[in-house]
Formats: structure tokens, sequence, C-alpha cells
């Protein structure tokens, strides 16, 4: 099977994701599906939030359009265009997260895009949207059907192994997989380093990087880094507009939680009834709480930085990437900064 016919049919499914993340109706066969199919994803796209209580349907739909909008045909073949795989096919089993919705799709597509074959454990937390989403695709490209299993159980031969999972899973990984070309990645989390003059506008598309998927992705900002002098409050009032994360009863059950600890401990919080504010220069934080540093020069930037590299996975800021695109990555930012294609094409 070539790449080409591969890209199209991905191609294809990024137009059907984008179509569903937009929440637009059925208007015609342009999307890949029938109406009755594309009114049976909808379904199950409404459905996740009963699978898993993070899963809303605005979470998901915002993952399906930010995977779908980066399938164009363009944008998959010039970044498939640098790499040089083998024409014999290996088979790589990934281990996928399910923290957000389809967290796992970037590691899906850079297998079959390789010309590999993918045994994917799925997570029990995110079960049912990439059989779903799959299931077109092998219509799109028939060759497919024979490349791609799905397990949630025992994994049998394979030739390679990604597993993505907390610090707790990689004695796991090690000890099952270790014996494989592996790539392990474990727990991270993303910061924001502000100027101080920051528009209001950029504070609200930070609030995207901290409270989409309500925080719990590898690139949701869980840690601020402030100027000295920078007043809290201007925070606060830039990321109102999410103060809707509170009804989401997982969410508030972590903040009533988290609360309730630090001021039984007379520990000192900031609050703005969805949010919780601390200042710490310890890089992980709570669900629902975000840690704050201020800082008086870029040494102290880049000291903290350096110290934390293999722990960060995304920097949000106007030197960095631009605020409201840390849950955007481009087809070749790598989770942890390791090139899967590069990987694969050496198996």
């Amino acid at each position: 099977m070539k790449q080409e016919e591969i890209i199209k049919g991905f191609e294809q499914l990024g137009i059907l994701m984008t179509s569903l993340g937009t929440n637009k109706e059925w208007e015609n066969f342009s999307v890949g599906v029938t109406e009755s199919e594309y009114l049976n994803l909808q379904t199950i796209i409404n459905r996740q939030v009963s699978y898993n209580g993070w899963f809303t349907k605005e979470n998901v739909r915002e993952s399906l359009l930010n995977i779908g909008s980066r399938l164009n045909y363009k944008l998959v073949r010039n970044w498939t265009s640098s790499y040089t795989f083998s024409t014999d096919p290996k088979t790589v089993a990934v281990i996928m997260a399910g923290n957000i919705p389809l967290v796992g799709f970037h590691d899906f597509l850079s297998v079959l895009l390789s010309g590999n074959k993918i045994v994917a454990k799925l997570s029990s937390d995110d079960k049912t949207l990439l059989p779903a989403l799959v299931h077109h695709l092998i219509e799109f490209v028939p060759g497919l059907k024979e490349r791609i299993v799905f397990t949630f159980g025992r994994i049998g031969d394979i030739d390679a192994v990604i597993a993505t999972g907390s610090n707790n899973s990689m004695q796991y990984f090690e000890q099952y997989f270790g014996k494989y070309p592996n790539i392990f990645r474990k727990s991270r989390t993303s910061i924001a380093v502000l100027k101080g003059d920051e528009t209001k506008d950029e504070i609200k598309n930070l609030g995207s990087d901290i409270f989409d998927h309500f925080g719990l992705g590898c690139r949701n900002v869980s840690h601020l880094m402030l100027p000295e002098g920078f007043e809290l409050s201007r925070f606060f009032e830039g990321v109102v507009s999410f103060g809707d994360v509170i009804n989401n009863n997982k969410y508030g059950n972590n903040y009533d939680y988290n609360k309730a600890v630090y001021l039984m401990n007379k520990l000192e919080i900031l609050d703005n009834n969805f949010c919780l504010l601390r200042e710490s220069k310890e890089l992980f934080s709570p669900l629902s709480m975000i840690h704050y540093q201020f800082y008086k020069d870029q040494s102290e930037i880049d000291e903290f930085i350096k110290e934390n590299e293999n722990k960060i996975q995304v920097v949000v800021g106007r030197d960095f990437l631009k605020y409201g695109q840390a849950q955007c990555p481009a087809l070749d930012d790598y989770a942890d900064g390791v090139d899967v294609m590069a990987w694969l094409g050496k198996l």
C-alpha cells in the first residue's frame, strides 16, 4: 500500500473530524459518510461523558477539531516528505493514555504513515472514540484493515512499543516491554512565562492553555512565571470567562477538596471560586490549582526551564509558543521532543 493512499485516507478522515468538531449538520457525502453514519458519530460523541466524566461533548469536539484541521493533504505530505521508511512493515504496539480525548492519535497516525502495523492498547477511559473513527478510515482505505488491531488485554507479538502513562507506569513498561525498541513517556506538564504587559486577550488565551480539557493534559499550563510586581488580579480578570469549569462535578470536587486541604492547613492561597492560585516553585500543581512564582530577570526563567526540561512539555509566552496554542500541536511538534517518525524509520 502506498503512503499516498494512506495520506488521502487521513485527509478524508480529517474532513469528517473537522465537521464533527465544529458540530455541523450533515450536508452531503463530502464528509465521506452517510447521514445516518454521521448522526451515529454525533451520538458517540455525546455519550463519551457517560464513559468518562471528563469527556464532555465540548472537550471531545475540541480534540476532533484540533486533530482534524491538521490532516489536510499538504500538511501531512510536507511532514512525511523528509523521512525514509523501511519497506518491511513492523508491528508497533501503542499503549495509549486516556487523560484527554484521542490523546494517542498522533502515534496512531505516525505508525500507519510510516508503513507499519499498529496494535493499539486503548485506555479504559477512552475506548470507543478512536475505533468509531477508524471504522470509517478503513472504509476510505480498505487496505488498512490488516494493519490495525485494537486491544484491551494482553499484547501479542510485536517488534517495538510506544507507551504513554504516569511516572508509576514506567516500572511496568520497563518490565514488560523494555526488551523491545521503545519510546516510554511519563508525566509532564507545561508552564507560561508572562512579560507583565499582556493584553486581556492574551491572558484570556492563556486561560485556554490552562483550562481546556480541565487541565488534564501534559500540554496544559500548571505553573506561571510572573515578573515581580505583577498584579494577580489581572490574571483572575483575564480568565473569568472559564468559570463554567466548576460546573463539572469531577473538576468541582477537586476544587473543593484542594481548597479545604489548604485552608485546614492554614496555607496561603488565592481563590476566584473556580481556580486556586498558590505561590510555589513546584512545577506540578493539583488539579484546579495553579502554581506561580515571581522572577527578577531572564536568567531566572532560563534556570527554571533548564532545571525542569525533562518535566516540561510546552512553554507558553510571547517568546515561546503563542498563547492559546498549547492544545494545538503541529504534526512535527513531538511529545517529549522525541521524533517518533525518525524513530519509526530506523526500526
